[in-house]
């Protein structure tokens, strides 16, 4: 016991030790850095307001393609990545077939998302085409890696009862593994989903559409009001659909629903 404590205590210090050493690095510690940047931002927040309501009909058009973009890329990505994750699902396959699938969505996964963009926008041109592709190639990476951890996840129980009766492969992954982990799925779609739609918004500063095109079109021109309207409107955006999201959750996952009772029922409910 003494010695997990001595240990958690020596990762603790590793950690904070490390993190004081890259602020000292980078700067972050020294005032006479830290007052001008804080000036500067200072600065740059001041000229973010009034937002800009003039541009909100213009901004409101692109964030409609943004939620396009996220949305076809996160169904296209989803598409993909099933059949890669089930491919990659340790207890489905063995070494010679889970690892090569692991190695291409890991190779996948490496490439950030904007780089994606741009790969397409040179492959297709400039548009929300090359943007949607870019998000669906990101998502087959990520999706797929949640998808076989929660193949790998289902109850080995499960899966012995489903083969004693003689089921093949694909009757396993049909009656076993889709079924047991369908409330996993949905809720990793929605997140992706989710999280697709703040990728999807910075997707336009290399020419792939959306609001992120003209987010960086007010940058450059010092148009920090207008900014701040596309900021805005990315936010409430991005809370509507997280509020959305967590109603579909609770609908088709009645296990996350929450238990809300009042203090005084739960006092009556809780007595013997």
């Amino acid at each position: 016991m003494r010695l997990r404590s001595a240990l958690n205590r020596a990762v603790i210090i590793g950690i904070l030790g490390a993190a004081f050493l890259s602020m000292h690095r980078f700067g972050l510690l020294d005032p006479g850095e830290l007052r001008p940047a804080a000036g500067r931002l200072a600065e740059f927040v001041t000229a973010l307001f009034p937002p800009n309501a003039g541009v909100i009909s213009t901004l409101s058009g692109a964030m409609l393609e943004t939620l396009e973009i996220a949305f076809l890329g996160t169904l296209l990505g989803f598409i993909v990545a099933l059949p890669l994750s089930i491919l990659a699902t340790r207890t489905l396959f063995g070494g010679g077939v889970y690892v090569p699938a692991r190695l291409a969505l890991g190779a996948i996964r490496t490439v950030p998302s904007l780089l994606w963009a741009v790969v397409f926008v040179v492959g297709f041109g400039l548009g929300p085409a090359s943007g949607a592709l870019a998000v669906a190639m990101y998502s087959v990476g990520y999706i797929s890696k949640l998808l076989y951890e929660t193949f790998e996840g289902v109850d080995e129980e499960v899966l012995q009862s489903v083969r004693s009766v003689g089921a093949n492969r694909l009757q396993l992954i049909v009656y076993a593994i889709l079924p047991e982990s369908a409330n996993s799925v949905v809720s990793q779609l929605l997140f992706m989903f989710e999280y697709n739609i703040r990728a999807s918004s910075i997707m336009g500063f290399v020419g792939a559409g959306g609001i992120g095109y003209y987010m960086l079109g007010y940058l450059q021109l010092l148009d920090y009001e207008s900014l701040m309207t596309a900021l805005l409107i990315t936010f409430v955006v991005v809370m509507a659909v997280d509020y959305l999201s967590a109603r579909v959750r609770s609908l088709l996952l009645p296990t996350q629903q929450p238990v809300r009772r009042a203090p005084l029922l739960a006092g009556i409910v809780a007595q013997p």
